[in-house]
């Protein structure tokens, strides 16, 4: 292990990041309810992977992670 593996492992990362990041077409098709025009969808994930909300809109997504005490992050 080098030190530069041994460093960031040692980093305590915060538990209350989340991950926004725009749905694919084939996963937005996959909804119960998928948008009916040329809408983007922003998913909202936890650290481990898991889907905590969806919406229409990017700045929106950002605002309920903050809201909900959490720190919101961009994923592509």
């Amino acid at each position: 292990m080098t030190d530069e593996t041994k460093t960031f492992d040692a980093l305590e990362l915060p538990s209350d990041i989340v991950y926004v990041r725009e749905l694919r077409p084939e996963e937005a098709a996959d909804l119960p309810q998928p948008p009916e025009d040329d809408r983007k969808i922003y998913a909202i994930h936890d650290e481990s992977g898991a889907r905590l909300a969806l919406t229409d809109d990017r700045g929106l997504a950002f605002q309920l992670a903050r809201q909900n005490d959490r720190t919101p992050v961009s994923a592509h």
